[in-house]
C-alpha cells in the first residue's frame, strides 16, 4: 500500500509540473505534504520533515552551488573557459572532444562530490560545445555520466565508502573492481548514448556561459585558467593524497582536513578567482561583485527546486518506505548481487537519493553476505549500481541537470534518466561478469 501511495504521489508531481505548469518548488512542497498525510504521519511530523529536508539539502548545496555559480561566471566572463576550450580543441579534433571531456569528468569525479564537479565543469562544457558547434548534450552528457558513475561506485564518495564499511569489503579491491565496472558503464552511458541525442540542443543558463568571442590578448594564460578553474579539484585531490601518507594523529592533519573540505576548497577558490580572473585582469572590485551577484540570482530558483526535492525525500525517509521495500524483498530467493542491486534500485526510485538508496540497502542485505558467501567488494558495486537507477522527479540531480541545461521535464527524462539507467544496468552486468572469475 505504501509503495502505491508513493507512485501516485510521484505521478501527481509530474502532472502538476508538466501539465498544469505549477511552480516546481510549490509542487514539491504540496506533494510532500500530501504524501505525508496519506502515509499516516502526524501533521507536526510532516512540517518538521519538510523543514529538515529543505534545510538538510540546502545546508551543503546552497554553498557549493552558490560558489560554483560564482566561479563559473568568473571563468566564463574572463575568457578562461574559452582559453581552456580552445586548447582542448587544438589538442583533440572535434571527433575526439567527447573523450577528452569524459576523461576530465572521470579524473575530477573520483575525489570530488558530484554537485561540486557538476558546477565546476559545466561552464567549460558549455564553452567547448559552443566553440566546436557540437550539440550541447553530445558534449555534456558524457561528462555527467563519468561524474555520476564515480559518485555511485567508487570510494571516497560517501555511499560507496560507507558500503565498504558495512559489508566488510576491502577499499583497494573495491576500487580495482570499480574501475573495471565503471569504465564500460561510462562509455555506454556517456559517449555512445550521447550520439543518439544530437536532435537535442538546449540553450544553457546565461550566467554560466559567455557568448562573447575573446581575443588572444583579452584571455588569461592557459596556466592561470586551468589552475583557477580546477583549483577545487587540486585542493580536494591533494588533501586526499596527503591523508594516505600522513598519520591520523599528525599535527598537520587538521590543516589537511580543513583544506580538503569541499566548502573550504570552494571559498579558497573564489578568493583566488576574484584576483586572478578579476582584479589581475584590470576589473574593479565593483565589477567583480556585480558578476558574482548576477551568477547567484540566476540559480535562486534551482536552489528552491532542489530544496523541494529534499523535502519530498525526507517525507519518504521518515515514513520508512525504504524499510518496507526491504522487508518485502528480503525473503526473495535470488542472487545476493542482483538482490542488492534490485533493492537499491527500487529505493532510489521511491526516495530519489542515491546515497539514501545505497545506505538503506546496506542495512537490508549486509546480513546476507556471510550466509551466501557473496564477495563483499562486488556487493558494494552492485548496491552502488542500483543506487543510480531510475533517477526522476524526486532526485535533486534530475533537477540540477534540467535547470542548468534549461530542458523540459519530458526531455530530461529522455536524456538524463535514460543515461542513469544505462550506467546502472551496465554496472550490474559488469559485476555479474566479474563474479564468475
Amino acid at each position: 500500500m505504501q509503495i502505491a501511495i508513493v507512485l501516485v504521489g510521484i505521478l501527481i508531481l509530474v502532472l502538476l509540473i508538466a501539465y498544469f505548469k505549477l511552480n516546481t518548488f510549490l509542487s514539491f512542497v504540496l506533494v510532500a505534504l500530501g504524501l505525508g498525510i496519506a502515509l499516516g504521519l502526524p501533521i507536526n511530523e510532516i512540517s518538521k520533515a519538510i523543514q529538515k529536508g529543505i534545510g538538510g539539502t540546502l545546508g551543503f548545496l546552497v554553498i557549493i552551488l552558490g560558489f560554483g555559480a560564482m566561479l563559473g561566471k568568473l571563468v566564463a566572463d574572463s575568457g578562461a573557459a574559452q582559453r581552456i576550450a580552445d586548447t582542448m580543441i587544438r589538442i583533440f579534433p572535434n571527433k575526439y572532444v567527447q573523450w577528452a571531456v569524459v576523461l576530465t569528468g572521470f579524473i575530477v569525479g573520483i575525489p570530488m562530490f558530484y554537485s561540486v564537479g557538476f558546477v565546476i565543469l559545466l561552464p567549460l562544457v558549455f564553452t567547448v560545445a559552443a566553440r566546436t558547434k557540437l550539440p550541447l548534450l553530445y558534449i555534456g552528457l558524457p561528462m555527467l555520466a563519468a561524474l555520476s558513475v564515480t559518485h555511485g561506485y567508487l570510494p571516497p564518495h560517501p555511499a560507496p565508502t560507507a558500503l565498504v564499511e558495512s559489508y566488510g569489503a576491502d577499499i583497494g579491491m573495491t576500487l580495482l573492481y570499480g574501475f573495471m565496472v565503471a569504465i564500460p558503464a561510462i562509455i555506454l552511458g556517456g559517449p555512445i548514448f550521447a550520439r543518439t541525442l544530437k536532435k537535442y540542443n538546449p540553450v544553457p543558463l546565461k550566467s554560466l556561459f559567455s557568448a562573447k568571442k575573446f581575443s588572444e590578448e583579452e584571455m588569461p594564460s592557459l596556466a592561470t585558467s586551468i589552475l583557477t578553474a580546477l583549483l577545487p579539484v587540486i585542493l580536494l585531490a591533494g588533501a586526499a593524497v596527503l591523508k594516505i601518507f600522513i598519520a591520523p594523529d599528525s599535527q598537520i592533519m587538521p590543516i589537511v582536513n580543513f583544506i580538503g573540505d569541499p566548502i573550504i576548497a570552494m571559498i579558497i577558490t573564489i578568493l583566488v578567482a576574484i584576483y586572478t580572473l578579476g582584479l589581475a585582469r584590470g576589473k574593479t572590485m565593483n565589477e567583480v561583485s556585480d558578476s558574482l551577484m548576477e551568477a547567484v540570482k540566476d540559480i535562486a530558483m534551482i536552489l528552491l527546486i532542489i530544496a523541494g526535492a529534499g523535502a519530498l525525500k525526507e517525507i519518504l525517509i521518515v515514513s520508512q518506505v525504504s524499510n518496507h521495500i526491504g522487508e518485502l524483498l528480503q525473503g526473495v530467493a535470488i542472487s545476493p548481487l542482483i538482490l542488492a542491486w534490485g533493492i537499491a534500485s527500487i529505493i532510489r526510485f521511491c526516495v530519489g537519493s542515491a546515497t539514501v538508496a545505497g545506505l538503506t540497502s546496506a542495512g537490508i542485505v549486509a546480513p546476507l553476505i556471510p550466509l551466501t558467501g557473496a564477495d563483499p567488494n562486488l556487493m558494494v558495486l552492485a548496491t552502488g549500481a542500483g543506487s543510480l537507477m531510475f533517477s526522476h522527479v524526486n532526485d535533486a540531480g534530475f533537477w540540477l541537470f534540467k535547470e542548468y541545461f534549461n530542458m523540459s521535464v519530458k526531455d530530461t527524462l529522455k536524456t538524463w534518466s535514460v543515461m542513469e539507467m544505462i550506467v546502472s544496468v551496465t554496472g550490474i552486468i559488469g559485476v555479474l561478469i566479474l563474479s564468475q572469475f
